[in-house]
């Protein structure tokens, strides 16, 4: 196993538990990390070097980066993908699982979002993924590559940095919490989304990965629990958990956010046998603890 990363917006912190664990432990399991970039070819070919299967997690996430730093969100989305791509290729890897996103979709008012609805990005980063899953694609048609896109749905869960100003709202919300400061919130709270625990996200990884359907490949595909929730929902779950009122800063709306999303898991379910392990208040709840 092989782990490439620059630690632009992760840790060398989260990765050390499984660093210690490999390096102590009796079984035969070889793990080597790679401090390096994707947007370097000779680092991606490097850390494709004997590998059956890719997990191509990598990317520069948050909608309003991409519109702070939209050079930046392209060169490592867009092009660290496709150098991440053809490495695999050169380095004749057997399966490529990419993690695209749900903002693919945009704004439409059609709930849930299906996969053969069109795609409309309403932000640089979700037509950065949108690029990425084109050339996902063509690396399936052209080179043969077992390539897979997952459309993650608003994922959350245990390692996810409170600390910049691109972090996803609920680490920011739990952070805020436990400091006793007010939780902001960018438009009227009634905003929903699909938040998906990550417990579900790394099954739907693991399910690609065995999958013997050849259907999949070249195919893209909606990962999240099925069920939406509103920023003004969650508020009330944490003012019952806390049992006490909780004061909430309301700010004008970003630009290039989507009102509601919401995941169709049918084509999932189908192709890759794919159900929902956590719930989201049950993952919220595992979170907080």
């Amino acid at each position: 196993m092989t782990g490439l990363d620059n630690f632009a917006t992760g840790s060398k912190e989260n990765i050390d538990d499984v660093i210690n664990t490999v390096s102590s432990s009796r079984q035969k399991i070889r793990f080597k990390f790679i401090k390096g970039d994707i947007r370097k070819y000779s680092d991606c070919l490097k850390a494709t070097k004997n590998i059956d299967v890719v997990f191509h997690q990598a990317a520069l996430g948050s909608v309003q980066r991409s519109i702070d730093k939209p050079f930046d969100s392209n060169d490592t989305n867009v092009s660290g993908t496709l150098n991440m791509l053809k490495a695999s290729a050169d380095n004749k890897v057997k399966r490529f699982i990419f993690a695209s996103s749900s903002s693919v979709y945009g704004d439409s008012e059609v709930l849930p979002k299906k996969e053969d609805m069109n795609t409309n990005p309403r932000s640089i980063y979700a037509v950065s993924k949108l690029a990425s899953e084109y050339y996902t694609r063509l690396f399936y048609n052209i080179y043969g590559l077992e390539t897979i896109s997952l459309r993650y749905f608003n994922v959350f869960g245990r390692r996810q940095s409170p600390d910049s100003i691109y972090s996803a709202v609920i680490p920011v919300f739990i952070k805020n919490l436990k400091s006793g400061k007010p939780l902001t919130i960018f438009g009227d709270g009634n905003q929903s989304r699909d938040f998906t625990y990550i417990d579900n996200v790394i099954y739907a990884n693991y399910l690609a990965m065995i999958s013997k359907n050849n259907n999949i490949f070249g195919n893209y595909y909606n990962v999240g629990c099925g069920e939406r929730v509103s920023l003004n929902e969650i508020v009330k779950y944490l003012e019952r958990k806390k049992g006490e009122r909780i004061e909430v800063i309301y700010e004008e709306e970003r630009k290039g956010d989507v009102r509601s999303s919401l995941a169709s898991l049918e084509k999932i379910k189908k192709d890759l046998n794919y159900r929902p392990l956590v719930e989201f208040f049950r993952g919220l709840d595992s979170l907080i603890d």
